[in-house]
């Protein structure tokens, strides 16, 4: 073999090690198929959670060239998540009164747009009434729109609840006329119409593995312990109570971010995803950012009444996707698993804007873990003893023979 040729080889294999070295941090890689095009998009797999870190910082898009280069592919993460598009209407109070039935309130909207939510504020706290509302082009013929439907307020030392928003099928009337069906006198500070709509995200069902509940009943608590059959985002809690009677209990939704192993067992920390209140009048759902967990705990404050019922559990997550930008022909994989890496920061979140609206998707292949080569375990050379003493006597033999050689030279 020439020298060139073994020149060549010691290349080839230098720049094959130097393709795979920045794969070589990541634990795991599936390779990316159906690779075609400028952009793609891919939803991320549940199977990948129990391998990644919690806030997703080690997601990198690796390429290996047909010239063994490594090329890093950037990528925008986005969630498919619920939003509420708010658009705030305009209106004015023409009209307050009161009979036998109630207060009235009503309202006009002069440019007649579309709303389908009203949001009260009243002067007074702990209230719990019944109210209609009707719209009506004229003033002269009424129609129906909501009735007998219930707003409440609590307010005291340890806790303040109010729901006073009414949701309706969207309306458009030029007139609206509240009926505040109480006796007592009702003062209406302020009112705020709005039309909203709710484009829908995309969820999945999280498997809940075991369910346990406990009443600590000198804390006055009870206590819902979950478990997830693996560990994936959460977004969405739904508790269903099986109770006839009217509730209102504060709760705290809370996960595991880390244990300790003691001879004990594992001590568990914990950290706060949301509060709200579990009632009677919403339907008890909790939104919060999208968080990834195996085990979540439900604290519910029963003050002194007796403890809720829990009929079932929902518990869901929003579906992560991410859009990759590919400039040059190679084979690309998902790569994870390094808890020692920063999120990447890439110029494309910088121009989300400049992203396709329609992007064809992705397949993943199995996953791969990435092979990573062994350390050594061998000792260094001066931790043995002797090669010490060796080298030790040998300086001084050295300054030894220096030392004679000039002084025979005096």
């Amino acid at each position: 073999m020439t020298f060139k040729s073994k020149i060549f080889i010691y290349l080839f294999l230098l720049s094959f090690v130097f393709s795979f070295g920045q794969m070589q941090k990541y634990s795991y890689k599936r390779e990316l198929k159906g690779v075609k095009n400028s952009w793609h998009k891919l939803v991320l797999p549940n199977d990948i959670f129990e391998k990644i870190s919690p806030n997703l910082s080690d997601l990198r898009i690796f390429g290996i060239s047909e010239k063994n280069d490594t090329i890093e592919a950037p990528y925008l993460l986005t969630l498919k998540s619920e939003k509420q598009i708010k658009t705030n209407v305009y209106f004015k109070i023409i009209n307050t009164s009161h009979n036998e039935k109630g207060y009235y309130f009503t309202l006009e909207v002069p440019n007649q747009e579309v709303i389908n939510q009203l949001q009260l504020d009243f002067k007074q706290f702990n209230f719990d009434w019944r109210i209609s509302l009707e719209g009506s082009n004229n003033q002269d013929e009424w129609f129906m729109i909501v009735d007998d439907y219930r707003i409440l307020s609590i307010k005291n030392a340890e806790t303040f609840y109010e729901y006073s928003k009414i949701t309706f099928p969207n309306s458009q009337y030029r007139y609206f006329r509240i009926l505040v069906k109480s006796l007592e006198k009702t003062e209406l500070k302020s009112v705020k119409a709005s039309y909203n709509t709710i484009e829908k995200g995309a969820f999945y069902d999280c498997n809940i593995k075991s369910l346990v509940i406990e009443e600590k009943k000198q804390e006055k608590n009870s206590e819902i312990n979950i478990e997830l059959s693996k560990r994936v985002p959460v977004s969405y809690l739904k508790i269903d109570v099986d109770a006839s009677y009217d509730y209102y209990r504060p709760i705290m939704i809370k996960y595991v971010s880390d244990s300790v192993k003691t001879q004990n067992g594992y001590v568990y920390n914990y950290r706060t995803l949301t509060n709200g209140t579990l009632n009677s009048i919403e339907n008890n759902v909790f939104a919060f950012e999208n968080t990834v967990v195996k085990k979540l705990k439900i604290i519910v404050n029963n003050q002194d009444n007796e403890p809720l019922k829990i009929k079932n559990i929902d518990v869901k997550g929003t579906i992560y996707n991410i859009d990759i930008r590919f400039t040059e022909p190679a084979k690309y994989f998902l790569t994870y698993g390094n808890s020692n890496v920063y999120r990447p920061n890439y110029d494309i979140e910088r121009f989300i804007s400049k992203t396709p609206d329609t992007i064809a998707s992705l397949t993943l292949g199995e996953e791969q873990v990435i092979y990573k080569k062994p350390t050594s375990n061998n000792a260094p050379l001066f931790q043995n003893k002797i090669w010490l003493w060796i080298i030790i006597l040998l300086l001084v033999s050295i300054l030894g023979w220096f030392s004679i050689k000039m002084m025979k030279s005096k």
